[in-house]
């Protein structure tokens, strides 16, 4: 692993580069924050791919490359002498100190939890008006309602233990299926969103990321279904001319596959 010196020069090289294009690159030139922030999204998809492929190649890759962005806005920002990559090392150093004041202070902090429950209070007492207020707007729903549920637990709002989140998903069913009955789309949209905002809370209890494990589910259920659809063109067959017994079959072998 590389020295203190070492990841230093490291990083003044990227630095260094990043002003030589943006001096010199017609494309990099022309970058602006608007036009970064899409692209920084795709990134960060990428970069959770990568994360859950368990590449460590891809993962290196992927970190630069968000690297590269954070380094590349920090450049634009100076140009408008709004602020520099330094002003933006020292500010996240600086909050991290405050936040941390089990480490940095005289606070004690022994459990996850207590140190949570720490950092909210400290972000109200910085003037935020609600625990809620730093949840992204156009953060996915799942990863959205996992982030919602831990935010007020640092506060205390919460259940006390699985077995009152799994009554209360019990619950949230036979409301969902009462207006699925009746019905009535706008009620059965509300009463599925209660009940996936209640599955959600149970996978925190039990540990389980919510985002990560229905992600894992949709690239099995790909690699499934590319089976099938290999299995069948092979056969000179069809999809569309196969019954869902036949389909099935073929399923089934996917799944020890």
């Amino acid at each position: 692993m590389a020295t203190i010196e070492e990841k230093k020069e490291a990083f003044e090289r990227l630095l260094n580069i990043m002003d030589d294009l943006r001096e010199g690159c017609p494309w990099d030139r022309k970058q602006t924050l608007d036009s970064l922030r899409y692209l920084t999204i795709e990134e960060t998809y990428e970069l959770s791919d990568a994360i859950l492929s368990k590449d460590y190649d891809e993962l290196k890759g992927e970190i630069g490359d968000i690297m590269l962005h954070m380094v590349f806005y920090s450049k634009i920002a100076s140009e408008k002498n709004e602020f520099d990559v330094a002003d933006v090392l020292n500010a996240i150093c600086d909050k991290l100190v405050h936040r941390h004041p089990h480490i940095y202070g005289d606070v004690e902090a022994k459990t996850e939890e207590e140190v949570k429950a720490n950092w909210e209070e400290l972000k109200l007492k910085e003037g935020k008006k609600s625990v809620l207020q730093g949840v992204p707007k156009s953060l996915p729903a799942v990863v959205k309602a996992s982030r919602i549920q831990e935010k007020v637990k640092g506060v205390g709002f919460d259940w006390d233990n699985k077995d009152q989140v799994w009554d209360k998903v019990q619950e949230e069913i036979q409301e969902f299926r009462e207006e699925e009955k009746n019905g009535n789309k706008e009620r059965m949209e509300e009463e599925f969103g209660d009940l996936m905002f209640s599955l959600i809370n149970y996978a925190r209890f039990i540990g389980v990321n919510p985002e990560d494990a229905l992600e894992k589910t949709n690239r099995k259920f790909i690699k499934r279904f590319q089976y099938l659809e290999e299995k069948t063109n092979s056969h000179n067959q069809s999809l569309k001319e196969m019954s869902l017994e036949e389909m099935d079959a073929i399923w089934q072998e996917a799944k020890k596959k």
